[in-house]
């Protein structure tokens, strides 16, 4: 379960330094790659030389490893690996993980982390035990990271082991299983088609008629989608929103205008076992797209306008009884009737509401507030950020396949 997986290693100033070299021979053999992280105190217990050997990597341990400029990134090493261990972690780096004290690297690796954290205390039993390093770590298990907990290699529901580290073999098999459970995605040998962003149409070479859609909650959707195991075609418009990090899941095609996207998606969709279509696709596009840039000859000017193709409508028409079409509609009057109205003329499965008259809501925040509306009714969801709104539309859409 950890071949080709990338995995931070955190070393940290205690008497079980000498341990990582077995959980780096542990994760080596099960076929993972390792980057070791260490603190100043930790290469007082194991040097640098010899972890770089069983890694084949340069150990990290400053933010400049050269007097010439040259630093190391622990954003880069953050969106880089699956998960990151801690072991063996002590009272003091554990103090300052739950209190964000971003004193060494492998405190500001771990602020900047996107993967899973693990985390093997290392102390005495008495420091263990303190209500401050209890407290440390509840915190730490509040904010989503696994305490392993030492002498019993169990992902840690209750803080009562004992002092001394975990083995390393059983830390590497706490991730196995950790990894195991994470394959089990509702998603997996799913095709999800996703549209995002705006679409520009061309006026002349530097003008373009658009909208204010910043692709967030497109990019969103997608990240949702791939994070629950499915392939996902994104077809997006010009945005400048980034992903979170990079899903070897995930193809990205960038389009411009309503017609390209539309191209887009009807050589794509057929394939699909769902499409959501979240883009803000422009309705129309001039009839003449002049070849240079129109200079001002008078007061006014006029712009004679054409339908674009109807993207959702197309791909309702082409839909089959097994494949699943989600839509979705940001109104700013009449909101619920014209949803409806939306949902059974473009064949979805389900439509996904906005008003910009929800504040938070709509264009260039990182926030929703939607309602989904399927022929089983409506439900409506609080003000959330746009990552937490993708996963209550995926989960809905997870649950027209189980149906």
């Amino acid at each position: 379960m950890l071949n080709g997986k990338k995995i931070v290693l955190g070393i940290t100033g205690s008497i079980a330094a000498y341990k990582s070299c077995l959980i780096i021979r542990e994760l080596i053999k099960k076929g993972a790659e390792v980057q070791v992280v260490i603190t100043p105190a930790g290469k007082e217990f194991i040097t640098p030389i010899t972890l770089s050997a069983l890694t084949h990597k340069p150990v990290i341990s400053e933010f400049f490893s050269q007097r010439d400029g040259t630093w190391n990134s622990h954003v880069d090493l953050g969106l880089w690996a699956d998960a990151m261990v801690i072991a063996p972690a002590t009272a003091s780096t554990i103090g300052k993980m739950a209190n964000g004290i971003a004193d060494n690297m492998l405190i500001t690796t771990y602020l900047s982390m996107k993967a899973p954290v693990f985390i093997a205390p290392a102390m005495d039993l008495d420091m263990f035990a303190h209500p401050s390093t209890q407290k440390n770590l509840r915190t730490l298990q509040d904010y989503g990271n696994h305490i392993i907990e030492p002498g019993t290699g169990f992902l840690a529901s209750t803080l009562e082991g004992k002092g001394r580290m975990e083995e390393p073999v059983n830390i590497v098999a706490r991730l196995e299983e950790y990894f195991s459970n994470e394959d089990i995605k509702p998603l997996a040998g799913k095709k999800i088609l996703i549209t995002a962003g705006p679409t520009y149409e061309k006026i002349d070479p530097v003008r373009f008629i658009g909208n204010y859609s910043s692709g967030k909650m497109g990019l969103a959707l997608a990240e949702e989608c791939a994070s629950q195991g499915a392939d996902v075609e994104l077809v997006c418009g010009p945005v400048s929103a980034k992903m979170s990090r990079d899903y070897p899941n995930i193809h990205r095609t960038d389009v411009e205008s309503a017609q390209e996207m539309y191209e887009a998606c009807k050589a794509i969709y057929p394939t699909m076992d769902a499409g959501i279509l979240c883009a803000a696709v422009a309705d129309f596009t001039p009839e003449t797209v002049a070849d240079q840039k129109i200079k001002r000859t008078g007061d006014d000017m006029i712009i004679r306008l054409k339908p674009n193709p109807d993207i959702a409508a197309s791909l309702g028409k082409m839909k089959r009884a097994e494949q699943k079409l989600v839509g979705f509609a940001l109104e700013t009057n009449n909101e619920e009737s014209n949803a409806q109205d939306k949902l059974k003329k473009k064949n979805f499965d389900f439509i996904v509401l906005n008003s910009l008259r929800d504040k938070g809501a709509g264009f260039k925040t990182d926030t929703n507030k939607i309602s989904i509306i399927s022929a089983e009714g409506r439900k409506d969801f609080p003000l959330k950020s746009k990552v937490d709104a993708a996963r209550d539309i995926v989960d809905e859409m997870v649950s027209t396949f189980n149906s």
